[in-house]
């Protein structure tokens, strides 16, 4: 990408950080029947050009989020603003994790495809908050100490609620916490077995979500969809005829996902330490894991090693992620606050079935990305048909953004937008179920009639 797009995306990300600091989140209280909540951390960090001359660091205390943005490494036009993902194998035994990572339930096109999650996870017994859960979760998993004066937390973005495929009961209350890592020198990581590490540049995703600002044709990520078999998500783990079944009536489910084309550079477990050259050394999985020079390695393997670096973010990190990118968005003109008029927002290539005509990509991005379309027409319709409620809840929503969000933060919209769409989707899907009961069953009927005629 051009030095021309990518010095746009250093104040973007300034804009954004400056505007969750600022803005209060909204706290979801746990009920008394499900206590369990969990924290997640969103880490992100500006890697300078390699032929920067750099400081040590940081050189008089901790600078505050606008001093760091003033920093000459920080503003040069070619550094690069990344964010942490990481990569977990599916045979972890931990359900949470799963559930934050969305494995288990997708069905991979290719093995080179991975999932992407943030480093997080449940609140134990002990743990002072929701914050503290963040950095603990993220030590153990990936080494990395959060509470050291190398980062600082941003603030927090909204509490979540997570729930069962459809929304019938609460899993837990989920809080993601935002922090920058204030220094230019790179720092090791130690994953968990079974996870890898992946400095994602942001540019990857902003080109995806808001192209007019770096240009369709230099982004690496694009949007796709995962495909998820209905049955895993409605249907117990080892009830098989029932799996069939329901298989066959209701077929898949699909999420919106952007599959990032990772550059060699930018997947780092252990960046190196700015070389001479004015690109970064070819990283392979040897390098980033046992430490093994690029040039040791056989061209063969390092092309298929690279060959791999496709992810795909989908589920509650894209949700997560896109509640972060939309603070990059530029607040609204008062003359666009008015009924019909056209505001910032991100721009989401796909619309929530029954949103026809609706700005739910404005209203709430992260929503946009949990709501699957079924690969069945018939279902989506019926979705449509039941989703009154629904729909006069985004319209609300919508309404409450337009006027300035006096009643955005008093108001649990997503919770409700999510309980008003599940419901729409279970009555939906109790209605195909009796009908395609009812048309086998005339089927059979017809068919008896007719061999014995």
């Amino acid at each position: 990408m051009s030095q021309g797009k990518q010095d746009k995306i250093v104040p973007l990300l300034s804009r954004a950080l400056h505007r969750i600091r600022t803005t209060p989140p909204r706290i979801i209280a746990s009920p008394a029947t499900q206590p369990r909540r969990a924290a997640v951390a969103i880490i992100i960090r500006v890697v300078p050009p390699p032929a920067t001359s750099l400081p040590a660091d940081v050189p008089t205390g901790i600078p505050t989020l606008s001093q760091f943005f003033e920093l000459d490494w920080v503003k040069d036009p070619a550094a690069r603003p990344e964010i942490l993902f990481l990569q977990r194998d599916g045979g972890s035994s931990d359900d949470l994790k799963t559930s934050l990572s969305g494995e288990g339930s997708a069905h991979r096109s290719s093995k080179a495809e991975a999932q992407l999650a943030f480093p997080g996870g449940r609140m134990e017994e002990g743990d002072e908050g929701g914050l503290y859960t963040a950095l603990r979760q993220t030590w153990e998993e990936i080494g990395l100490d959060l509470a050291e004066r190398d980062f600082t937390c941003v603030g927090q973005l909204d509490d979540r609620e997570i729930t069962t495929s459809l929304g019938k009961r609460l899993l837990m209350i989920l809080s993601p916490f935002v922090f920058l890592q204030l220094t230019s020198r790179p720092l090791s990581t130690e994953p968990a077995e079974g996870t890898c590490v992946h400095w994602t540049p942001l540019e990857a995703l902003v080109g995806a979500v808001l192209p007019e600002m770096v240009g369709l044709g230099d982004s690496r990520g694009k949007w796709t969809s995962v495909t998820v078999d209905a049955a895993s998500r409605l249907t117990p783990r080892h009830a098989a005829i029932l799996k069939l079944l329901i298989r066959v009536l209701l077929g898949n489910m699909q999420f919106p996902a952007i599959l990032i084309n990772m550059p060699d550079q930018s997947l780092t477990i252990r960046p190196p330490l700015h070389p001479a050259s004015a690109s970064y050394s070819v990283l392979t999985q040897d390098v980033l894991e046992k430490g093994i020079a690029s040039h040791s390695v056989a061209p063969e393997k390092q092309k298929k090693m690279l060959n791999q670096c496709q992810l795909k973010l989908w589920g509650l990190s894209l949700g997560m992620t896109l509640d972060l990118m939309a603070n990059m968005v530029p607040e609204p003109l008062h003359s666009q606050q008015t009924v019909g008029q056209e505001y910032p927002s991100l721009k989401l290539p796909f619309r929530p079935v029954g949103t026809e005509g609706m700005r739910v990509d404005a209203v709430a991005p992260s929503l946009a990305s949990v709501f699957p379309r079924f690969s069945y027409p018939d279902v989506n319709f019926w979705i449509w048909v039941f989703g009154k409620r629904y729909r006069e809840v985004v319209r609300g929503w919508e309404a409450s953004i337009r006027e300035g969000g006096s009643n955005d933060r008093r108001l649990n919209w997503a919770g409700t937008v999510l309980n008003n769409f599940y419901a729409a989707v279970r009555k939906a899907l109790v209605v195909v179920i009796v009908f395609r009961a009812i048309g086998a069953l005339f089927g059979l009927v017809f068919a008896g009639w007719w061999i014995l005629a």
